[in-house]
């Protein structure tokens, strides 16, 4: 009996499984002691909020006073492209003046949305041109240039310094 085969199809086979095997990703603000949900309307500052939960994963674009805090599990199985599990968001709105929280807003997955591009291409003057024909086309372009080496980069072929 050979048992060589038998154990190199066994490990072979235990491989491929482990190669197949999901694996988890966490990505953004990891809550460690408080959620940015805990965060109070009226009561807590920017202050607070900064010292509680630390620096936002992002700010508005157009509006420095709006905090976000973006959490994501992922799951990737093989080759395939990773699937979004969970995504948690929390917009936390600060008052220009007082600093204090105004509003607080919780967005998950299914409150995303999936932006349809749009992937034609936008089409160009002129024509498509062979490989012969751009060979030939750098090969007449090369003769046309000046001999004269003593010209300036960048001047004109009739200018003389």
């Amino acid at each position: 009996m050979n048992v060589k085969p038998t154990v190199f199809a066994i490990a072979l086979s235990l491989v491929g499984a482990a190669a197949c095997s999901p694996t988890n990703s966490f990505q953004g603000f990891q809550v460690v002691d408080q959620a940015p949900s805990d965060v109070k309307v009226g009561t807590d500052t920017r202050e607070t909020v900064l010292a509680r939960l630390g620096t936002p994963t992002a700010t508005s674009t157009f509006d420095k006073n709006t905090w976000f805090y973006i959490s994501q599990v992922s799951n990737k199985t093989g080759f395939y492209r990773p699937r979004i599990l969970k995504r948690d968001i929390v917009a936390i709105v600060f008052d220009k003046d007082s600093q204090q929280v105004t509003a607080l807003n919780t967005y998950a997955l299914k409150d995303g949305r999936v932006i349809a591009f749009n992937g034609r291409e936008t089409p160009t003057r002129g024509r498509e041109m062979t490989v012969l024909e751009q060979l030939l086309g750098s090969i007449s372009a090369a003769s046309a240039l000046p001999q004269d080496q003593n010209q300036t980069p960048g001047s004109h072929p009739d200018d003389r310094h």
